[in-house]
């Protein structure tokens, strides 16, 4: 119980020390004497992968026939029972809940480690 209170006692002292300790301009001097910063190009990242994903989707829209085969499966899905649409629902809703699960159990493990 006594190691508790030095703990304590001493984050304690630690909150209301003084915040800036002065160093008599060592901070500043080395800040100085650092090269100044790079900053990346994102411009020319962002208009790459911009470009890329335009080709991609001219080029999916063109070998589909003009995105027939999306239509084709709309008037296939209307024509389902609606049990059949009742389980695909609730499938595609169980694989997102996992998809989502696994997502943050593997950020949860990130930030922890």
């Amino acid at each position: 119980m006594d190691e508790l209170n030095l703990e304590d006692q001493l984050d304690r002292q630690l909150r209301e020390a003084a915040r800036y300790i002065d160093d008599d301009g060592f901070t500043t001097r080395v800040l100085r004497q650092l090269p100044p910063r790079r900053r990346p190009r994102q411009s020319l990242r962002a208009t790459i992968l911009l470009g890329t994903t335009t080709a991609a989707s001219v080029l999916a829209y063109v070998l589909s026939d003009g995105g027939r085969f999306v239509s084709v499966h709309f008037e296939r899905l209307a024509t389902l029972p609606t049990l059949w649409l009742f389980a695909l629902a609730l499938g595609s809703g169980m694989l997102v809940t996992a998809g989502g699960l696994v997502a943050a159990i593997s950020k949860s493990r990130e930030f922890q480690s």
